[in-house]
């Protein structure tokens, strides 16, 4: 099959080997030790102090010797460190609607309280989008510059002492700096992301990075269920009292569990890293294959869940449910939170491809039942909610993998890349798919979603399960789906090779030492007269040819 393949000129300096699954690990010392890579930082140059004041505990100082150990307790600890930061997204949702699916309070409240219209308050969560947005775009990228502990650290701080103002504040414009500025903290999630990924051996990636992700997902439904709770029986402030303390766990959990490593692009710049960042989007097929796969379906996912509200508000379905119901129907999202971990354990079974590749399909189907009969039963809508936050789970947590899989040291980057591409595809679901929706009806928007994920398979199928890193178009390296196969090929292509290398113990070296074998059993003059045979052996060795020690010896003798 013919191929395309990226030009010379757009390539890194440094080539890159092909990438089948994901790419070779990090080098461990050991490699039943589950640490990070020995990056040669001397130990006078080793750091002591977050922030230039806050000392590291002892046992999270960053020791080549002995690197921390990656556990599930540390991947657990990112998990809920990502869940509650991002939550800080999502507060101010259910406090400026009306709409019962996400436990809502009236929206007088919060107008009253500011003096303000509605229109002017509901700019709030447009703000705070906006800074995350920013940060995603300009703050991410420097987890692959400085050193990620007292970055954490540092916007985590940032992040409570806002929410201080949120808390207090009793003007409107303040209110909405504030929410911005925690917008573009909120990112720390993103940055952490790319560490367990860091840390945990190949075989474990996935389902080291489908629990952080997971987090991310529980923080979006417990940050609106707790806001809405909370503020049906007290003030809308409470929300973001609790927010601190919220905050303030977060950040000691941290201190005390986040281990210490060194920056991984010394002698880079900032801006450097943007670049870079930049060029990676038009140099890195497997990349640009995941935005065009992403973009699309963010776009089902959040147009699905902006569209259920006027969908479970229309006959038949809403003269079978009461607002309490309805309201429950935001809970449903749990069970992406719940398969996680099965998600992670079978995205390590198989290729991400091949992963990627059942996601999409049962997309399909989802989205055909979705057109066939959304409107016409309750029980569609449940099968929906759940199967589409199960299968866009299993196709983020493979996409996510193998990009990240790419290269070690810009994983931050890469991962900015990717989280910049879901920010915009919701965007585009949630404008998009609410106008299709009022205009044309739920068949249609639901048929808008069978469009956008049948364009997913297309875009994944232009490059095969094994395409090189840098070809853009193309199915070379088969069509194996389960990595076991690929990795025992590879392995046995790799110790093939390797007896060919001459200083590597392989067959060339075994005719050096008959040869030599052979010279020791000579005497000095024979050795000095005798003809020297090397010359046959020597043909052995270039036709790659065994000779056995006997026929040798009978040579030499």
């Amino acid at each position: 099959m013919s191929s395309v393949q990226a030009s010379e000129s757009d390539r890194p300096s440094d080539p890159t080997p092909a990438i089948e699954t994901l790419p070779a690990p990090i080098a461990l010392k050991d490699e039943n030790q589950l640490g990070p890579l020995d990056t040669g930082v001397p130990s006078s140059t080793l750091h002591k102090l977050d922030l230039g004041f806050l000392p590291i505990p002892k046992h999270l100082q960053y020791d080549p010797e002995h690197p921390a150990q990656f556990s599930l307790a540390m991947n657990v600890t990112f998990g809920i460190a990502s869940t509650f930061i991002v939550a800080n997204l999502y507060y101010c949702q259910p406090l400026l609607s009306d709409n019962p699916l996400i436990f809502l309070v009236p929206l007088v409240e919060f107008s009253w309280s500011f003096g303000v219209t509605y229109r002017e308050v509901s700019n709030i969560p447009t703000l705070v989008q906006a800074g995350y947005g920013i940060g995603i775009l300009f703050i991410t990228p420097l987890g692959d510059l400085v050193r990620r502990r007292p970055l954490l650290i540092l916007l985590n701080i940032i992040i409570a002492s806002l929410t201080i103002g949120l808390a207090i504040t009793k003007n409107l414009v303040v209110f909405e700096v504030l929410s911005f500025l925690i917008g573009i903290g909120s990112v720390a999630p993103q940055i952490l992301t790319p560490l367990p990924v860091d840390l945990a051996p190949p075989e474990r990636r996935a389902s080291a990075l489908s629990i952080v992700l997971s987090g991310l997902l529980f923080g979006v439904l417990i940050a609106r269920v707790l806001a809405g709770v909370v503020a049906q029986f007290v003030t809308w402030r409470v929300v973001y009292y609790v927010a601190i303390g919220v905050q303030c766990a977060v950040l000691v959990m941290l201190y005390w569990t986040l281990p210490d490593y060194p920056a991984k692009n010394k002698g880079f710049t900032y801006f450097g890293i943007l670049y870079s960042m930049a060029k990676f989007t038009v140099t890195e097929p497997l990349l640009v294959q995941t935005i065009l796969i992403t973009i699309p379906s963010s776009a089902c996912l959040t147009n699905w869940w902006a569209t259920l509200t006027f969908l479970l508000g229309a006959p038949p379905v809403v003269q079978l449910l009461d607002v309490l119901v309805i309201g429950l129907f935001g809970l449903v999202g749990m069970a992406g939170v719940a398969t996680a971990p099965l998600i992670g354990r079978m995205v390590d079974k198989l290729v991400p491809w091949s992963a990627t590749l059942v996601a999409i399909v049962a997309l399909l189907t989802i989205f055909a039942i979705q057109t066939a009969a959304v409107g016409l039963n309750v029980a569609v809508v449940i099968i929906i909610c759940i199967g589409l936050d199960v299968f866009r789970q299993t196709e983020q947590v493979s996409l996510s993998a193998a990009v990240l899989g790419l290269d070690a040291s810009a994983r931050s980057r890469l991962n900015a890349v990717v989280i910049l591409s879901l920010f915009i595809g919701s965007v585009m679901g949630t404008s998009v798919g609410s106008k299709v929706f009022t205009e044309y009806g739920w068949r249609a928007d639901a048929a808008l979603n069978l469009g956008w994920t049948a364009w997913t398979l297309g875009v994944l199928f232009l490059r095969g399960p094994h395409c090189p890193r840098y070809m853009w178009i193309g199915w070379e390296g088969g069509f194996e789906l389960r990595k076991s196969r690929v990795v025992a090929r590879a392995q046995v292509a790799a110790a093939t090779e390797l007896e060919n290398v001459p200083g590597q113990g392989g067959q060339c070296d075994r005719k050096d030492e008959e040869r030599d074998i052979i010279e020791e059993k000579r005497g000095p003059e024979e050795r000095r007269c005798s003809p020297r045979e090397s010359p046959p052996i020597q043909l052995d060795i270039d036709h790659g040819d065994a000779a056995s020690p006997s026929s040798a010896e009978e040579r030499g003798t």
